[in-house]
C-alpha cells in the first residue's frame, strides 16, 4: 500500500516523505523530481516557460505515471488540482495531508517564487492556502496537523496510519 503526502508547499512533504519511506522500509518517490527529470528543467522553469496551465497537465501526467504500489509519495501543492491524478494516487494507498499552520508556512517559504509554485501573480500565501484547503481535505483520509518537529510528524502519520489499519 502506498502512502500518498499532499499539502501546502513548505509542508515538508518530501522531507517527511524521505523518512517516513526510512520509517516504514518502504521506497519514496517525489512527484515533483517526475516533472523535473521529464521536462529537463526545474518546476519554477517550467511554470515561467509554459505557464500554469501547462503545468498542470505536466504534473497530471506525473501522478498517472506513478505505478508504486508500496512506497510513500511526496506530490507537488498543487497535485490536488489534478483530479484523474489524484483519484488514481487515492485507488493505489492513503493519502495523508499535512496540515502546517499558515505562520510556520510563511516561516519555511522565504523564497516562494523560486520553489516553482502554482500560483496566481499577486496571490498571497494566505489566499492560496485557503483556496487549497477544500482539495487537500476532500482527498485526505488522514490529516496531521504539524506543530512539532519531523520526527514527530512521522511519528504522528505512523501512529494515523496504525489506527486506520486497525480500524
Amino acid at each position: 500500500m502506498n502512502v500518498i503526502l499532499i499539502g501546502m508547499p513548505g509542508a515538508g512533504k518530501s522531507t517527511i516523505g524521505v523518512l517516513l519511506a526510512k520509517t516504514l522500509g518502504k521506497s519514496f518517490t517525489d512527484t515533483d523530481l517526475i516533472i523535473q527529470q521529464a521536462a529537463g528543467m526545474k518546476l519554477a522553469d517550467i511554470l515561467a516557460a509554459f505557464g500554469t496551465e501547462r503545468f498542470k497537465e505536466i504534473e497530471e501526467a506525473a501522478l498517472l505515471s506513478v505505478k508504486e504500489t508500496d512506497a510513500v509519495i511526496a506530490t507537488g501543492g498543487s497535485a490536488v488540482f489534478c483530479e484523474r491524478g489524484m483519484e488514481k494516487l487515492k485507488t493505489d494507498g492513503v493519502i495523508v495531508y499535512l496540515d502546517v499552520p499558515l505562520r510556520e508556512l510563511e516561516k519555511r517559504l522565504t523564497g516562494i517564487k523560486t520553489r516553482g509554485v502554482v500560483m496566481r501573480e499577486g496571490e498571497t500565501l494566505a489566499q492560496l492556502a485557503e483556496e487549497r484547503a477544500p482539495y487537500y481535505e476532500r482527498y485526505a483520509d488522514i490529516r496531521i496537523t504539524e506543530t512539532g518537529d519531523a520526527e514527530s510528524t512521522v511519528g504522528a502519520v505512523v501512529k494515523a496510519l496504525a489506527a486506520l489499519k486497525t480500524g
